[in-house]
């Protein structure tokens, strides 16, 4: 459910509340409405730390560019805290067109990803991930569970692929030298991720 506090004497408090509890580290603004995203639980986090990890080797480690545990990303060059959205995990490649400016960038990841919590709106983002020009967009989905491959084609994010437990395809990345799919897991469904070169694999 959304809320919209509409109430300028509200918003403030509400607002510095969530600076002081550290619950504020995911919101965004779009467009100049400030976001209250909800507040990632542990699963969640577990998934961002454990994607990052090998995003790292098979990117950063492997000197073909950075990996960030999310990062503010805007299509601004003036005020860009008026319009930006943070990505739960990001890669930007040494050729990226996007432009580092320390606190945000200005343009879109080579590869961002999204894992889906519930209230948030993870896929309401995919046109502000297009208008920035980013190349690809991982979404993990876990209700139900599945994965959405998504690829900047003619400026326009298409769906390329579905990777879920009834049909876990792999999903192969042109970004990053990685595909994945979903597999079973003892607790809940497993991330499987293989390097296209080496074949090295993961379970996450």
């Amino acid at each position: 459910m959304s809320t919209f506090v509409t109430d300028l004497g509200i918003s403030p408090r509400l607002m510095a509340e969530r600076r002081a509890r550290g619950n504020d580290s995911h919101d965004e603004i779009w467009e100049g409405v400030y976001v209250m995203t909800p507040a990632p639980n542990n699963e969640h986090q577990e998934l961002v730390f454990e994607i990052g990890y090998v995003l790292r080797e098979v990117v950063k480690i492997a000197q073909l560019g950075i990996v960030l545990p999310g990062t503010n990303v805007t299509d601004r060059r003036d005020d860009w805290t008026k319009n930006y959205r943070c990505p739960d995990v990001v890669v930007f490649l040494n050729d990226t067109q996007a432009e580092n400016r320390e606190t945000h960038w200005i343009g879109g990841p080579d590869l961002a990803v999204e894992i889906v919590s519930p209230g948030d709106q993870s896929r309401e983002k995919i046109a502000f991930y297009e208008k920035v020009g980013t190349r690809e967009l991982l979404i993990v989905d876990r209700d139900p569970w599945q994965l959405e491959l998504h690829r900047l084609v003619d400026k326009k994010l298409v769906l390329v692929g579905t990777s879920t437990l009834a049909d876990p395809v792999w999903l192969t990345s042109e970004t990053v030298p990685l595909k994945l799919r979903l597999q079973p897991g003892k607790k809940r469904p497993q991330i499987e991720l293989q390097h296209t070169t080496d074949e090295k694999t993961w379970r996450l």
